[in-house]
């Protein structure tokens, strides 16, 4: 494994562990916010997911637009 794709190895590591961290707390979140409004806990989920994918697309736009 060269140094490149151990580096692009880890990056998706630590995005998974941090998402996935998010993703555990979530439903209390989501369950905290519902006491407020149904509307912005589902608003928040729809971000969550939108973010997970997003962070992902923003990284592949980053390594085109650098020619990794």
């Amino acid at each position: 494994m060269d140094t490149k794709t151990r580096h692009a190895a880890v990056a998706a590591a630590w995005i998974m562990i941090l998402f996935g961290v998010a993703a555990f707390f979530l439903p209390k979140v989501m369950l905290a916010v519902g006491n407020y409004s149904t509307v912005a806990a589902g608003v928040i989920a729809v971000f969550f997911v939108l973010a997970f994918f997003g962070v992902f697309w923003l990284r592949g736009r980053s390594q085109r637009k650098n020619g990794n």
